[in-house]
């Protein structure tokens, strides 16, 4: 079976966003192995300078590149990446397991991600060019995903 692995950077506090984010990893398991990967967020001051988010940014990095899978396709979720139709999503998705097997999706903290997390990726993905709150790009993520495996298997879910 499939193995999805979604990195994050943060934790979920409210406990709706945590039943959200569990209804979709539930749903997620008719179609692949999903394993949600939360690491901890790098303190920041309360106004934190250009340097202190540059080190945030590399600390995190690290702990993210070491937590991705060996040989999965690695997707960044960035403001600057491709946007994709949900039916073209679907297509990116079933090539990178046809070829790689496994996928990794990677969400940064509300700062993004470090360059070197961006350069390690295979694709840089923007799912709009509105902003959505951290803790909301989480579920919106599984449920893209969901609706990609559902795309692909034909099931009535897409519409």
């Amino acid at each position: 079976m499939l193995q999805l692995t979604v990195i994050t950077v943060g934790n979920l506090k409210e406990s709706y966003w945590r039943e959200a984010l569990a209804e979709y990893e539930k749903r997620l398991c008719a179609f692949c192995k999903p394993n949600i990967i939360q690491l901890k967020e790098a303190k920041l001051s309360e106004n934190p300078s250009a340097s202190e988010i540059a080190a945030a940014l590399s600390d995190e990095g690290k702990r993210i590149l070491a937590a991705i899978p060996p040989r999965a396709y690695r997707i960044a979720l960035c403001v600057e990446g491709k946007q994709f139709s949900s039916e073209e999503l679907a297509d990116k998705l079933d090539a990178a397991v046809t070829s790689n097997g496994s996928i990794c999706l990677i969400i940064g903290s509300s700062f993004g991600l470090s360059a070197e997390v961006k350069s390690a990726c295979d694709l840089r993905l923007s799912v709009s060019k509105l902003t959505f709150p951290h803790q909301m790009m989480r579920v919106l993520l599984l449920e893209v995903l969901y609706r990609s495996f559902s795309i692909l298997k034909g099931t009535k879910y897409h519409k």
